[in-house]
């Protein structure tokens, strides 16, 4: 079992930045991680994914240029940089693993992939 706990988020003005943490209680390394955000009312999207090395992201459109994905694989914990956030980036923040034969970064962010782990999710709120 593997448990992600994320961690980074709150208020913030539109223009802010925030960096979001998923922390595992196990190897990350064996785990493909992505971000995923839900808004109330909306479907869950696929934020950004990166594969186990660090290598290979995959990013939604709509957070291309702000958004940066990195990974610390021996701190076991994936990040999420938000910068210039707009009030449309306002949602729950989950982290998810899927074991890396399974799946690729870009896969996983399409949502064609079963997910082996979420964590419990850390809210987002960008208003002034």
């Amino acid at each position: 079992q593997l448990q992600l706990v994320e961690s980074g988020g709150g208020l913030v003005q539109p223009g802010g930045s925030l960096r979001l943490s998923c922390t595992a209680s196990g190897l990350l390394l064996e785990y493909v991680i992505g971000w995923f955000r839900q808004a109330p009312g909306k479907e869950r999207e696929g934020v950004s994914c990166i594969g186990t090395s660090g290598g290979s992201t995959n990013s939604a459109d709509s957070v291309k240029g702000r958004f940066t994905i990195s990974r610390d694989n021996a701190k076991n914990t994936v990040y999420l940089q938000m910068n210039n956030l707009k009030p449309e980036d306002t949602a729950t923040y989950y982290c998810t693993a899927v074991l890396r034969y399974k799946t690729t970064a870009q896969a996983m962010c399409a949502g064609k992939v079963d997910y082996d782990y979420w964590g419990q999710g850390t809210q987002v709120t960008v208003s002034s």
